[in-house]
């Protein structure tokens, strides 16, 4: 038997592990056999249209010294199943209990239209680089081979995991109503042949991109925490005016696309980290060696009058009040808090009608006027809440983790209004799949926009600004993923893995 999709592996806690898999409709039973004897029963969370959805936890106290855990999935007859590439087992590291963790942040995993990917060579090129980093480090723990670096222990996925644009195309309903009046596309209702179009689309589109041989292998060896953005939808979805967003047609679209983000990214709502298991939102949080791991969820509720709901900022400012008090903390926020600044080509768009092409990814931005406001909230929570951890220790670290804007680059708050000076830092990849913009686009960009230093308050001792990594121009226009490590001297090392030869890193202290 073959998975349809999977094992992903998933991270929900400091010792609670996941597997979940697609097994075709006819398996009835599945477990995992793990390398330390342990069997593990998984349970069916619901039947797709084409398999069945399992999930299975395993819970691993943190050991004393770095662990590999193997495991393989098994039917009721013992007999294994193979994955879509022809892989009966995986393996996973267990950081040791005092171990600072090596981790991986990636974003836009995949294309936004056919032409770029016909015009790129070589597609996965940097999931191939990740798997020949991961898997002598796994094999030299497994063998007490001494090993400088330890294997990669999560992997933070902040955004754009597929890439579904290609929606109006591929779904005969979605191509004949694309074609009609705003009038008759207003009207339309929705149906349960365009409901069952839609839910097949996206059902497909996960095990088509995810089974790629090399994403799927470190899908299955890297625990993944995972948060979505617009492109897991289509492209622009939570910026369009609320009467377009709330067609029925669109609606519909959202809704499938949610119930697949929720099972293949979210891992169902037994996930143990979910702030909110009423699916409202899919903000969660949960600590992995006194390192705080903050998704926010900045699609579920956004529209162009608000990022997130009130709801969500009361369980986000809460965490951030009674549970985040020492250690590091890491944020997933999908598109980026501290960046080039866009006011004035969204002040131009502003004066057109709302069908502007660029009208979306511009009020897509933290830094749109609607949002500030908002931005600014995160902003204040997430100092204030460093202030109170650099009482515990000044080793303690705040890094927004974002990507979106297919670069790389780099930006801190710097809040100067008391002693010590507070640092928040943010940490731009993107995108491991997707291609850079042209120089052309670049230059458009960089033309219609600015990265000047932001003042954040009347006496200017709260600044954000852009920085230049080591060995880099100010923006990484290549292909990127980043690692992420604590070195002896106690920073934290952050490393662009780009697809050309540059080598862009800059130590947070």
């Amino acid at each position: 038997m073959k998975l349809l999709l999977g094992p992903l592996l998933g991270i929900e806690s400091d010792t609670v592990y996941t597997v979940c898999f697609v097994t075709p409709l006819d398996c009835d039973v599945a477990a995992l056999q793990l390398s330390n004897g342990d069997v593990i029963n998984a349970s069916v969370i619901t039947t797709m249209y084409y398999g069945k959805f399992w999930r299975a936890e395993i819970e691993l106290t943190a050991p004393a010294q770095g662990i590999v855990i193997d495991y393989s999935i098994q039917t009721t007859s013992e007999q294994l199943i193979e994955d879509h590439n022809n892989r009966k087992a995986w393996s996973f590291y267990v950081p040791a209990k005092n171990e600072q963790p090596e981790c991986i942040y990636t974003s836009c995993n995949g294309f936004s239209s056919p032409d770029l990917i016909n015009k790129t060579s070589d597609p996965y090129l940097l999931w191939k680089r990740i798997k020949a980093t991961h898997e002598p480090r796994i094999n030299s723990v497994r063998n007490n081979i001494p090993v400088i670096d330890a294997p990669y222990s999560m992997m933070m996925m902040g955004g754009d995991q597929l890439y579904a644009d290609s929606i109006w195309n591929d779904v005969a309903e979605l191509k004949q109503w694309s074609a009609k009046s705003l009038q008759e596309k207003q009207a339309k209702k929705s149906s349960k042949v365009l409901q069952s179009q839609v839910a097949k689309f996206y059902e497909k589109l996960y095990f088509e991109r995810w089974n790629q041989p090399d994403t799927s292998l470190m899908l299955a060896s890297i625990p993944t925490v995972m948060m979505w953005d617009d492109h897991d939808i289509f492209d622009g979805w939570g910026s369009y005016p609320e009467e377009i967003q709330n067609w029925g047609v669109h609606k519909t679209i959202f809704a499938q696309a949610k119930y697949y983000f929720e099972l293949f990214q979210i891992r169902s709502l037994k996930n143990k980290a979910l702030f909110n298991t009423k699916a409202e939102h899919y903000a969660l949080a949960f600590t992995f060696r006194e390192n705080h791991i903050l998704a926010l969820d900045n699609r579920s509720q956004r529209s162009l009058k608000q990022v997130m709901s009130e709801q969500q900022w009361s369980e986000v400012v809460d965490y951030l009040k009674q549970t985040v008090n020492q250690g590091n903390l890491f944020i997933l926020s999908a598109v980026p808090v501290v960046y080039r600044d866009f006011s004035v080509a969204e002040s131009y768009v502003d004066t057109t009608p709302w069908e502007d092409e660029l009208a979306d990814d511009l009020k897509d931005h933290w830094r749109a006027k609607e949002h500030q406001g908002e931005r600014a909230r995160l902003i204040m929570n997430l100092l204030s809440n460093a202030k109170k951890r650099q009482q515990q220790s000044t080793l303690n670290k705040t890094v927004i983790f974002s990507g979106d804007v297919h670069v790389g680059c780099l930006g801190v708050i710097t809040d100067k209004t008391d002693s010590p000076v507070t640092k928040v830092h943010q940490v731009v990849s993107s995108g491991i799949v997707h291609p850079a913009p042209s120089r052309l686009a670049w230059l458009g960009i960089v033309t219609s926009t600015n990265d000047r230093d932001e003042y954040l308050n009347e006496d200017n001792s709260i600044m954000a600004k852009m920085l230049a990594p080591i060995h880099s121009d100010k923006y990484i226009r290549s292909r990127n993923y980043v690692t992420v490590s604590t070195g002896t001297d106690k920073k934290l090392w952050i490393n662009w893995q780009t697809e050309n030869k540059d080598k862009p890193i800059y130590p947070i202290s």
